[in-house]
């Protein structure tokens, strides 16, 4: 399994997925799946996955979406450079000096991400945070002109981090895009264990598009399926680089984080004391978050198509919303198990799946 996973990891985590462009992610996710589902992809770019073999008025949506935060050029200026806007939250501190790739109608650029060098920084530029707008992407052109015709640069065009994929001999996974692409693995893999069980629901795979700008694809499948329960999966930032071991939330090497609170979502109590029972009955790890901010697409899911009872499971990502991120295969792993036993134990639950 370890090795199966690391191998589908590196190939999501590598994939162009900025929002609104998708499809290197959805191509990923159909070779793993392959004719085994029913698959219905919508103009959005959101998949849904029915296990052929099931049959059910009832169904539970095993939900991940699909984007990572990005970047769109905005325009091009007379030197070259390419004025750009996020897609998705950044902070502006995170941005600079990094190399990305755009995304062009004849294929990749790499570019830099550039800044007015110290040298020439007034005082209070150098003390100051470098907000975005005074930014640029160097593409290594010297005009407005060679940008478009020599690298095919134009407006509309989208950047990700450019990052790749590696693990080392702990399990720790570092790459680009864990938000949420440890997500779309963690649908995948109970999906298939499940799939050709004899359960009294079915069960469907949900990918999303668009959710670090409005979760957006959310909407469109939870209104398409219309699940009687959904678990929703993220790669939920890791506080335990800047807090206390014994209040940190989100430490990687910890087990899934079981949330309970977001800015967006108040988590469901049944659902929750399920998955809690079912950690310690099993020995699996596992972190309760109350969280201030943040959310996810359990925010659109759980008021969607009526109401549906949702569970946020996270595996800790460190350093999200950058170019880099730290997450644990053994976190994901046990996501992936504990996910299995909620589903295989939902019945348990009083006006959930009743």
């Amino acid at each position: 399994m370890e090795e199966k996973l690391t191998r589908w990891m590196e190939r999501l985590s590598n994939a162009f997925g900025a929002p609104g462009f998708e499809e290197d992610v959805l191509a990923v996710l159909k070779e793993w799946a392959g004719d085994t589902y029913d698959a219905e992809e919508d103009a959005m770019h959101n998949l849904r996955l029915y296990p052929k073999k099931q049959k059910s008025d009832r169904c539970v949506m095993l939900e991940a979406h699909l984007d990572e935060v990005g970047f769109m050029v905005q325009s091009i200026q007379e030197n070259g450079t390419l004025s750009f806007l996020p897609l998705g939250d950044w902070h502006a501190q995170n941005i600079p000096a990094h190399r990305v790739r755009i995304r062009t109608r004849s294929g990749d650029v790499a570019g830099v991400i550039a800044t007015k060098p110290p040298h020439f920084m007034k005082k209070e530029e150098r003390e100051g945070l470098v907000p975005i707008s005074a930014m640029a992407i160097d593409v290594g052109a010297n005009s407005r002109q060679e940008t478009l015709k020599t690298y095919g640069v134009s407006p509309g065009d989208p950047a990700v981090p450019d990052a790749r994929f590696e693990i080392n001999a702990e399990g720790v996974m570092l790459g680009k895009a864990f938000d949420c692409r440890v997500g779309c693995a963690a649908v995948m893999e109970p999906l298939e264990r499940l799939r050709d069980r004899s359960l009294p629901f079915s069960v469907a795979g949900a990918f999303s598009a668009q959710e670090e700008v409005g979760a957006r694809g959310a909407k469109v499948n939870v209104d398409a399926i219309r699940p009687a329960a959904a678990i929703v999966f993220e790669g939920t930032p890791a506080d335990d680089t800047f807090t206390d071991s014994g209040v940190a939330q989100g430490a990687l090497g910890r087990g899934p984080q079981i949330r309970c609170l977001d800015r967006l979502t108040i988590g469901h109590r049944g659902l929750i004391d399920l998955a809690v029972g079912l950690a310690q009955e099993h020995q699996i790890p596992y972190q309760l978050a109350v969280r201030a901010g943040g959310g996810t697409d359990a925010g659109v899911i759980q008021t969607g198509a009526g109401v549906v009872p949702t569970l946020i499971l996270g595996v800790p990502v460190r350093y999200a919303h950058s170019h880099h991120g730290y997450a644990r295969l053994d976190d994901l792993i046990h996501v992936i198990g504990l996910a299995e036993l909620v589903i295989l134990h939902l019945n348990e639950v009083n006006c959930v799946m009743g």
